[in-house]
């Protein structure tokens, strides 16, 4: 994800320079034998699955938010605290409020924070309002904390466009509830967001309303917010601030950092309620919002909502067998994979329609790869509203973003990568979505240089002319060649489904072009300049940053891995299968993988294409059990908006996409018995008999009771509900080594 923090692959040469993503080093020396314990012994379902969800796990690591929402809910009651995180929380430092506006996940700069309410007994003083905490624990559609400064106990739940906070005073006369309308989360200070307008209004002895319009951030683009906020009960004292300055009885405020106060007798009454509707539309709208989400003031209804709506989401998938930490893991992951983007329908300000709306793809670099499959499979009308949103943003701004944030396009990490989205979508038969449409914006972005490229769209005249984008000239030029080949196969797909085969064969031709900077010698993709020569001097162990060098975030040697329509053709280019299996055993052992980023994010599963899924199972089952843990760091860097929580979905089951191709790979799965709802009646059962840490190799499968002897299955194959069994054991045998996965390429001969 975007300004991500590294660190210098362990064996690779260290280069100084910023430091913007935490890489998570695997354990060498990984011992099967450890994981051989009683707790490996099958145990009953849990009555609730959202017992085994825990909200914290990857907020020091993975940048999560531990707040309150449902699934896809755009209000996202969360704390924000006086230390930098894109997603306003930290475990160190003091919470200063509570905000009704987050993202998840995401790296560098962020957006929202918007709302802050914060309790306070005494003295108002807006400038010194945090406070240490105690007693801070969170479940799904739930968070709570003791701020010790004052002794209030917080509890927050929320719906799609509306929270509820409850309040806990300690019999304080003064108990006083502040309300920032210009309020951001702290995040990397290059991309800073900033309030350009703020106003607020007292309008009854129970209510304040008001709206805030910010810029900057991640995405640099404005946007304007409404809230209107309802307290259980009139207050007695009240008052508003401005730019520091406390006004007591004044009605309303506007600025660049204004609030307001209600200050309320809790001797008696010592909990306080406050429930807070958002809107894009207006303050009417998120006073609507409010009344018809939260009418009544019964937290705990509220709270059993949100909890139903987890239970629901996280019942698509149910499994059993592997180690109660594996189980806690897994649908913590799950419950990360449904957090964004924000099911924003009925808000959209931005054009007319009548479909289901999302914003906050942030974004699809990320979450094409792993994210979006999954929910083409265990939530298949929530996928195609959000590909239906994608391609209306499309239709009406030009471009179907790469991300999208607030309203506003960009900012553009490689590709266009919602060609990608709109590919899988129609090569798996997603329904109640404009492909005719969505191919009008495909073919721009293949055939229109974009003129803002950095946020839409692509620069792609010289890359169609020439065949790659030259070093001297592009930003990312090798990275964004290697995407844009990907990207034209996409779009060939969707023109070959569409009966274009004319542009279908002019599509996969311009699919081989990242051959254009393969260097045989150094055996990975390569700058070239404008002149046809290769870059030097040159590092192909180099980790760049950002977006100017020639790769993004990532080595020459990672992004050569990156060939997802053509990885037989990778194999020729290696002089075969050994020699591929070598060069990808040397980019494992050495240390050169990057498990916390997504530009090889597909490597460990390629093993299968050279007939050898026993390497593939050797490198996920060490990945599941090193790289992510049941801590607060435990996510190994940013989850990007559930990639990473959905990779490891993925891994656990046995499955895996190659995104944007209508195929899984077969790997390893954890658990002994995995049951996917598939909607309408339809489960996909996946049963991997004897599986152990021991017994990762599938030693022969059967799919639908017929023998399966390839390593890879067709989503035709189980769409319609499925049963795959795996016959488990303790050596790789022969299986899944013939019949190889799709490829562009032929073998060679």
């Amino acid at each position: 994800m975007l300004w991500k923090c590294r660190v210098t692959a362990i064996g690779g040469p260290f280069h100084p320079g910023p430091v913007r993503r935490i890489r998570v080093s695997l354990v060498a020396g990984f011992t099967l034998a450890l994981c051989l314990n009683a707790a490996t012994a099958e145990k009953p379902h849990p009555s609730s699955l959202i017992s085994l969800v825990d909200p914290f796990v990857g907020a020091d690591m993975g940048s999560t938010t531990p707040g309150a929402q449902i699934p896809f809910g755009f209000v996202v009651l969360s704390p924000d605290t006086d230390k930098e995180a894109t997603s306003g929380y930290s475990t160190k430092g003091q919470i200063l409020g509570f905000s009704q506006t987050h993202v998840s996940g995401t790296g560098g700069g962020s957006k929202y924070g918007n709302f802050r309410v914060t309790p306070v007994t005494g003295r108002i003083d807006p400038s010194d309002s945090g406070s240490d905490r105690a007693e801070e624990s969170a479940a799904p559609g739930y968070y709570t904390v003791r701020l010790s400064r004052h002794n209030i106990k917080a509890e927050l739940t929320a719906t799609r466009l509306a929270g509820i906070h409850r309040y806990t005073f300690q019999a304080a006369p003064d108990a006083s509830i502040l309300i920032d309308a210009c309020s951001i989360v702290l995040a990397y200070k290059p991309e800073v967001q900033k309030p350009v307008g703020c106003e607020i209004r007292v309008v009854a002895p129970n209510r304040m309303e008001g709206t805030g319009s910010f810029e900057g951030g991640w995405n640099p683009s404005p946007y304007t917010l409404h809230f209107s906020a309802e307290f259980s009960r009139p207050f007695s004292v009240y008052g508003t601030w401005s730019h520091g300055v406390v006004s007591p009885n004044s009605l309303t405020a506007k600025g660049t950092h204004v609030g307001a106060y209600a200050t309320f007798d809790a001797r008696n009454k010592p909990t306080v309620l406050l429930k807070v509707g958002v809107s894009f539309v207006s303050i009417a709208k998120a006073r609507e919002n409010l009344l018809q989400e939260i009418p009544a003031w019964d937290f705990d209804a509220v709270r059993s909502q949100a909890k139903a709506a987890w239970e629901k989401a996280l019942t698509k998938i149910q499994v059993s067998g592997g180690t109660d930490s594996e189980r806690r893991i897994f649908y913590t992951a799950l419950y990360r994979s449904h957090v964004m983007p924000h099911d924003l329908t009925g808000e959209n300000i931005w054009w007319r329609s009548s479909s289901p709306h999302y914003e906050d793809y942030y974004c699809l670099w990320d979450t094409f790869r792993t994210l979006h499959p999954l929910l083409t499979l265990i939530q298949p009308e929530r996928q195609a509203g959000m590909v239906q949103s994608l391609v209306e943003t499309g239709i009406h701004t030009g471009y179907i973003p790469d991300a999208r944030i607030a309203g506003s396009n960009g900012l553009t990490q490689g590709g266009s990568n919602g060609d990608v989205v709109v590919a899988d979508a129609l090569m798996k038969g997603l329904k109640g979505i404009d492909y005719a449409k969505a191919y009008e914006a495909l073919v721009r972005d293949a055939e229109v240089d974009s003129a803002r490229p950095m946020f839409e769209g692509r620069e792609v005249q010289e890359y169609n002319r020439v065949g790659y984008l030259n070093v001297d000239k592009y930003r990312s030029s090798v990275s964004r060649s290697v995407e844009y080949a990907y990207d034209n196969f996409c779009i060939a797909e969707v023109a070959k489904a569409l009966g274009r085969q004319d542009d279908y064969e002019k599509y996969l031709k311009r699919s081989g072009y990242w051959t254009n900077l393969w260097d045989p010698q150094m055996k990975v993709v390569r700058p070239r300049h404008a002149d046809g020569s290769w870059l030097e001097p040159f590092d192909p162990l180099f980790t760049y940053e950002d977006y100017a060098p020639p790769y993004y975030e990532g080595t020459a040697r990672q992004y050569a891995t990156y060939v997802p329509h053509d990885v037989q053709g990778l194999i020729n280019k290696l002089g075969g299968d050994q020699s591929f299996t070598a060069w990808l055993d040397e980019f494992f052992e050495k240390k050169y993988y990057d498990v916390g980023n997504e530009q090889d994010i597909l490597a460990p599963y390629e093993y299968n294409h050279a007939g050898r899924p026993d390497r593939t199972a050797e490198r996920i089952r060490k990945l599941l059990a090193t790289a992510y843990s049941e801590s607060r760091g435990g996510i190994p860097g940013d989850d990007d908006a559930g990639t990473m929580s959905s990779w490891f979905v993925w891994g656990a089951i046995g499955l895996y996409p190659n995104a944007g191709q209508p195929y899984y790979y077969i790997a390893s799965p954890l658990f002994k018995r995995v049951s996917m709802d598939l909607g309408k009646g339809r489960k996909l059962v996946i049963e991997a008999l004897d599986t152990s840490a021991v017994n990762l190799y599938v030693q022969s499968a059967e799919l639908n009771g017929k023998p399966l002897d390839r390593c890879w299955v067709k989503h035709s194959e189980i769409a319609n509900g499925a049963r795959l069994v795996l016959h488990m054991g303790p050596k790789p045998t022969s299986w899944g080594s013939t019949n190889r996965p799709p490829s562009v390429s032929q073998p060679l001969q």
